[in-house]
């Protein structure tokens, strides 16, 4: 099957990924020397992509989850024809360059995922493969297979070690994702040293566990061996295979098989004894054009064949199946059409939790949206998230929308950014709002990536009252809404969730969290009188009587009725204050200076902020003057209701703060 131009072409592949590192004087020269002939194997011989439409949604994925190793990912990219060019190689690790230290989605033609924080690679390929998965299931008809690709991943020790690749592995065997292959660089070194100080596990009886196929290649550098695994694993069609693949780490490189030659570029003489070894004399950035040639009669012909019949086949499918065919390109457009006029009201008064209007808000979207599904971390019954028109996803039901993720809130978060990443859907996920801690690392890379997951994270505050301090978020919602590029809303009542889930469906660039309460809260009439009012993060939900406000106070979720309870005591006392419903403050700020001024007048000074959880991002709002009521310790078991008024949530207490700013005017 191999020829010396294979070998030649790994040769290459490994020199030209080695020249990057030293070009930047920064990178991983280890894993590329190693694994190149791994990832030629899969891309030369397996992988349908098409270079020159790398969004073609029918490709089969592939996610470099040992991301250190972008340089051979580059190499990779380059060679097939993607929009790389070898001058972007030469500016590995620069400023504003195509090809920054670790892989990044949107950023770099070709790269399906961002990657580098270890772990997350494999959870984002899983979701890619329940993707897939799904889709078949959705669209395929006999003789039309729309969707019918593979997800392949590479990883390494570091990220077997870390927990997420257990959550993520466990999930995907349960859910028998037989279109998921991951090759694991298997070279028994970590960053520190051998990888034996710190890891003894059996990797075949763990996988064999999560019921996955395990395959073993003993020579990482025999490509024959590399192939005949992978075709193994294609032909297996019950479970996800891991083809744990024998290498060296900086394999040719003096330093071989140490920690030594994992993160840095090599030394002058060492790098002249890597020539040596690989009789390579040829100056920096060469490629030679048989290694051309290799990869455009290989992946990158093969890929725009298959999207040419793909498409061929495409135009006879939307002639015999009209409206599953429409339904299909709205869904990857991944924009919702829609007024959303669907979506309730609730009138002035009306009680219910947040998660109780979410519920029922998620049901007329689920109605409406089809391509929308989701899931939860073992929490439907008390997140109320589930779609009731559908069943629970699993292998015998692909086609359902309810995504069953166990107590897995890491897994479950990169399983639905990688369903993002994969395109064809929209996706939410939910758990309590404390525990979204377990997911902060993947909610930082899912707004990286700039991708519009929706998260939804209920009992939002002390209110949780009975479950304790371990159950009540304090510094959550501020740690959230310190997240680059993630919307953080938390609605007021019923009215306000409508909004949040139509602003989180209609964002295209970003992802957002909607908070959302266990307690009852009413509807407030000032949230049926500004139907926008989420969409400009914040908004005078009770105006004062007058023309100018004496005070006033700014809350969101369930301190937004508290406050206009205590702006009806004030006013009994001849008092005239305003109260801002402040769901979004991230979004409130982009907006012009004359909304804000309206919202908050510049010459108001007498303002408080109302909201249980700790108070260090209202600051900007009160102002040195202001006074901010909160929660800066943790939270206490008991009633909720008493737990709330303990902390001094009561319309009285709110009133009195207002009230104390005035011995400072």
């Amino acid at each position: 099957m191999f020829n010396e131009n294979d070998e030649l072409s790994v040769t290459n592949l490994r020199m030209l990924s080695v020249d990057q590192v030293q070009a930047a004087n920064s990178g991983h020269p280890g894993l590329p020397l190693g694994a190149s002939p791994m990832a030629y194997v899969l891309w030369q011989k397996f992988l349908n992509t098409n270079p020159k439409d790398s969004k073609w949604i029918n490709r089969d994925r592939f996610v470099l989850s040992a991301g250190h190793g972008s340089a051979m990912l580059y190499s990779l990219l380059h060679l097939s024809g993607f929009n790389l060019s070898l001058q972007d190689l030469k500016g590995f690790r620069q400023i504003d360059s195509k090809t920054p230290g670790h892989p990044e989605y949107g950023h770099t033609d070709g790269v399906d995922a961002t990657t580098g924080p270890l772990g997350q690679g494999i959870g984002m390929a899983v979701g890619m493969a329940m993707a897939e998965v799904h889709l078949r299931a959705v669209y395929n008809k006999p003789d039309f297979p729309v969707i019918d690709h593979y997800t392949y991943a590479i990883c390494g020790d570091g990220d077997l070690m870390e927990g997420i690749s257990h959550e993520s592995a466990s999930l995907a065997g349960h859910y028998g994702l037989d279109k998921l292959i991951v090759l694991y660089d298997s070279n028994d070194v970590s960053l520190d040293g051998p990888l034996s100080n710190a890891f003894n596990e059996n990797v075949q009886e763990r996988f064999e566990g999560y019921h996955w196929n395990y395959l073993r290649v003993e020579d990482g550098n025999s490509l024959e061996d590399i192939a005949s695994a992978i075709e193994e694993a294609k032909s297996q069609h019950d479970k996800p295979t891991i083809i744990e693949i024998k290498t060296e780490i900086g394999h040719g490189a003096p330093n071989a098989g140490t920690n030594k030659v994992h993160g840095a570029p090599l030394k002058e003489d060492q790098l002249v004894e890597l020539k040596k070894f690989y009789n390579w004399d040829k100056p920096a950035f060469t490629v030679e054009s048989t290694v051309y040639d290799q990869f455009e009669r290989g992946i990158a012909a093969r890929g725009e064949q298959a999207e040419a019949d793909w498409n061929e086949m495409m135009s006879n499918y939307r002639t015999q199946f009209p409206e599953l065919a429409k339904q299909f390109g709205e869904a990857l457009s991944g924009k919702v059409k829609s007024d959303f006029s669907f979506l309730p009201k609730y009138e002035a008064g009306d009680t219910k939790a947040t998660r109780a209007t979410g519920a029922e808000v998620l049901q007329t979207l689920a109605e409406n949206i089809p391509f929308l599904w989701g899931g939860s971390a073992d929490l439907f019954s008390s997140n109320k998230t589930q779609i009731g028109a559908s069943d629970r996803f699993s292998k015998e039901n692909p086609t359902s929308r309810n995504l069953w993720f166990g107590v897995r809130e890491f897994a479950e978060a990169t399983a639905i950014n990688g369903i993002a990443l994969h395109g064809g859907t929209r996706v939410y996920g939910s758990t309590f709002m404390v525990f979204s801690d377990y997911m902060r690392s993947a909610l930082r890379l899912a707004a990286l990536q700039r991708i519009p997951v929706t998260y939804v994270f209920t009992h939002d505050s002390i209110a949780v009252g009975e479950d304790g301090p371990t159950h009540e978020p304090v510094e959550q919602l501020a740690s959230l809404q310190a997240i680059p590029n993630l919307d953080v809303i938390r609605p007021a009542d019923g009215n306000e969730v409508a909004q949040a889930w139509k602003k989180a469906l209609t964002s295209n660039d970003h992802p957002t969290v909607i908070i959302l309460s266990r307690q009852g809260l009413p509807a407030l009439q000032g949230s049926l009188d500004h139907p926008d009012g989420v969409e400009h993060g914040g908004y005078v939900i009770s105006p004062q009587k007058g023309d100018r406000p004496e005070a006033i106070i700014m809350a969101s979720g369930s301190e937004v009725s508290l406050s206009i309870e205590a702006q009806k005591l004030l006013a009994e006392k001849g008092k005239d204050v305003s109260v801002v419903s402040m769901p979004d403050p991230k979004t409130f700020d982009k907006q012009s200076n004359e909304y804000r001024d309206n919202v908050l007048p510049n010459d108001v000074r007498k303002r408080v902020s109302v909201e249980m959880g700790v108070t260090q991002a209202w600051g900007k709002y009160v102002g040195l003057d202001g006074k901010s009521l909160g929660v800066d310790t943790f939270g206490m078991s008991g009633n909720g209701g008493k737990v709330v008024a303990r902390y001094g949530f009561t319309p009285e207490k709110v009133a009195a703060a207002v009230e104390e700013l005035d011995s400072l005017f």
